[in-house]
């Protein structure tokens, strides 16, 4: 077999890649809006019969102004059938032996901020919200600005759905929310793109040395194109400006998957070929590196 030589054009080749690579990487940091997320412990107690019932787990996660506090008491839902607590005359179903206690709400029907401020108006020491019907397990942190002094977390729908049928037989559920765990959202896309990158050099190294020169060449083409096409599918994908009234820009209906961030007015978004749409400054790196929608794997190159 005819090894390929590696000459100091060769070397300051792969310098030159690598630095690009370095570049990429240093791209494919978090910025400041790559929020840790912190995980709910939910100590959840309830008697049925002569039994006291005990359940501990992770069900939760706190929103990103909630202050990361233990905060105990009973579990308390709204009055008649306004579940969503948006209405400012809510009031809750306080029990008399309740010393302290815990507003169960469902997500929907206005802001995270107002219906956290309508409870902490009435008492509440904190605040839980269920998400959506539907969502089963799913959670994500809320953004409640405005609410800094109550803790607020956010559990799925089907934990919400099991103590409101708890509370509305009339069981006396108490909750002890602990500080969980710290998550960090882009974490592991950052160690995969390291990783990509450190597989990516070997190989090429490994190329460069062992592949004859047509071989090489031909491999490297193939690169380039898949990269310009990469490129070109990017700049043929619709951009949008964000304007006041727009329905992207419900915080309980849309935030950016990528960088966890609410859209706000003047964002721009890229939305790709499968309808789901992010920020543009987060999408296209995504894209360049990936070639598929970060929720439902579409290939941008198959349109």
């Amino acid at each position: 077999m005819n090894l390929l030589r590696i000459t100091p054009s060769t070397n300051s080749s792969i310098s030159s890649r690598l630095w690009r690579l370095s570049i990429f990487l240093l791209l494919s940091l978090p910025d400041s809006k790559g929020r840790a997320i912190w995980t709910a412990h939910l100590n959840i107690t309830f008697q049925v019969g002569d039994r006291i019932i005990s359940q501990l787990g992770d069900s939760g996660v706190f929103g990103n102004h909630s202050p990361l506090e233990r905060v105990s008491g009973a579990v308390v839902l709204p009055e008649r059938w306004n579940q969503n607590a948006c209405n400012p005359l809510t009031n809750f179903s306080r029990p008399e032996q309740a010393d302290s206690w815990l507003a169960l709400i469902e997500r929907g029907g206005c802001t995270f901020t107002q219906k956290i401020n309508v409870a902490a108006e009435k008492g509440a020491n904190g605040v839980i919200i269920y998400n959506y019907p539907g969502t089963g397990n799913k959670v994500f942190p809320m953004s409640h600005r405005g609410t800094e002094n109550i803790v607020a977390v956010m559990i799925s729908n089907l934990k919400g759905m099991e103590l409101l049928r708890l509370i509305e037989k009339g069981v006396y559920v108490t909750i002890v929310i602990e500080v969980g765990r710290m998550q960090m959202p882009w974490l592991s896309h950052y160690v995969m793109s390291l990783f990509t990158i450190l597989a990516a050099t070997i190989a090429y190294l490994f190329l460069c040395c062992a592949w004859r020169p047509r071989a090489h060449n031909s491999s490297m083409g193939r690169q380039r194109q898949i990269k310009r096409d990469v490129k070109k599918a990017i700049g043929q994908l619709q951009l949008r400006v964000l304007k006041e009234g727009d329905k992207e820009l419900d915080p309980n209906e849309n935030n950016c998957v990528v960088c966890f961030d609410i859209y706000k007015p003047r964002d721009v978004v890229r939305i790709l070929t499968c309808k789901h749409f992010f920020h543009k400054a987060c999408i296209d790196p995504w894209l360049l590196a990936h070639r598929t929608c970060p929720m439902c794997k579409y290939d941008i190159l198959k349109t």
